[in-house]
């Protein structure tokens, strides 16, 4: 049976969607954009907006009683492929000490609200 995820410790989504779906043991984390769930304010620079996007993920994995060790794929969209380099930094220390997950990165014309990065995942719980 499919199951929702929803916590106030990520931003509620800004649409028809759930923060996650899961089915069996495996968890669908929808995009996250880098806003901070308790002021709704979004970072400017790209290190800090990946950081934010990635605790998001974090906290909607923690609610469907998982972790970023146990994310197998994520997908990162970037408003532009010139922020790689420094998205890729503070990505990789996200996943430190874990088996990095497979992931693909992509260039997107726009995100919402104007973000720089956003962030999705699928991941297991034990």
């Amino acid at each position: 049976m499919k199951q929702q995820t929803q916590t106030n410790l990520a931003p509620a989504a800004i649409g028809p969607y759930s923060q996650a779906t899961g089915f069996s043991n495996l968890i669908f984390v929808s995009g996250q954009l880098p806003v901070h769930s308790a002021t709704g304010e979004m970072p400017e620079d790209i290190r800090s907006q990946t950081k934010q996007s990635l605790e998001n993920v974090k906290r909607v994995l923690e609610a469907s009683a998982s972790s970023l060790a146990n994310v197998l794929k994520t997908t990162v969209f970037l408003a532009d492929m010139n922020d790689f380099a420094a998205m890729n930094e503070v990505y990789a220390q996200a996943f430190e000490g874990t088996v990095p997950p497979a992931r693909s990165t992509v260039q997107v014309a726009r995100l919402p609200k104007d973000a720089l990065v956003e962030i999705e995942a699928i991941a297991f719980t034990e």
